[in-house]
């Protein structure tokens, strides 16, 4: 199982690398960064397959989905200096919460 989860991290970090570099790609005009943000997607789908073998897709994608939003609000903020309102705040924190509670249970279900 751990090994599953090894995974579904590497998947979640392909997938926040890949949305990084969109707007370096600037509207895919850059074939570098065009070329780096589709292998990270390619990446990031091939590792969901090993996943979604081990655990349920609602789980997956709930997971992927819910950490890489965060991660890329708090990147977006680091990197291209974007602001979020204390209310969107407030909404990733509870995304992280429920991913919480979502994989808590995961066990439980089979």
């Amino acid at each position: 199982m751990v090994k599953t989860y090894i995974f579904l991290i590497g998947a979640i970090f392909c997938e926040v690398a890949g949305t990084m570099l969109l707007p370096i790609s600037q509207n895919f005009t850059k074939l570098i960064p065009t070329i780096a943000l589709s292998a990270f997607y390619l990446a990031a789908f091939y590792l969901l397959t090993f996943v979604v073998n081990k655990l349920p897709i609602a789980i997956v994608y709930a997971t992927w989905s819910g950490l890489g939003i965060f991660t890329i609000a708090i990147l977006g903020y680091i990197f291209f200096k974007q602001t979020l309102a204390w209310q969107a705040i407030l909404g990733l924190f509870l995304i992280v919460i429920g991913v919480i509670l979502v994989n808590s249970f995961t066990g439980k279900l089979s």
